[in-house]
């Protein structure tokens, strides 16, 4: 697995983009104020922000679950394959989601928490 960015999720996407982008004059690598994903580029790594209701309905969660109010960010891993890393972990940790086909975000993704309740996602590209 590598590392490749740190997504915060948000529920004003259009102000937090700008935030990033104006204010801290991070590098725009992916997204518009409009897109609700961008990614920053900050150093060696991706920032990378999400409007929380959609990131909630990937994992199918609802406006009403606890998930909803805390999940504030989400810590990507990208894989060689998302199948066999969720065939070696799935019986070490509980999917939210097997694995699917994003096309809508050229991915293929799993999702998964750490033992603390931090929002975890595997990915490939498609």
């Amino acid at each position: 697995m590598e590392l490749t960015h740190t997504r915060i999720l948000v529920n004003d996407y259009k102000r937090c983009f700008l935030f990033y982008r104006d204010i801290m004059g991070f590098e725009v690598s992916w997204g518009d104020e409009n897109s609700l994903y961008g990614q920053f580029k900050v150093g060696h790594t991706h920032l990378g922000i999400f409007e929380r209701k959609q990131m909630m309905e990937a994992i199918g969660a609802n406006n009403t679950t606890e998930s909803y109010q805390f999940d504030q960010t989400v810590i990507i891993f990208e894989v060689e394959s998302v199948e066999a890393t969720y065939e070696q972990l799935k019986d070490k940790v509980d999917f939210l989601t097997i694995p699917l086909e994003k096309v809508e975000w050229g991915m293929k993704v799993a999702h998964f928490r750490d033992p603390e309740g931090t929002l975890l996602e595997i990915y490939e590209n498609l």
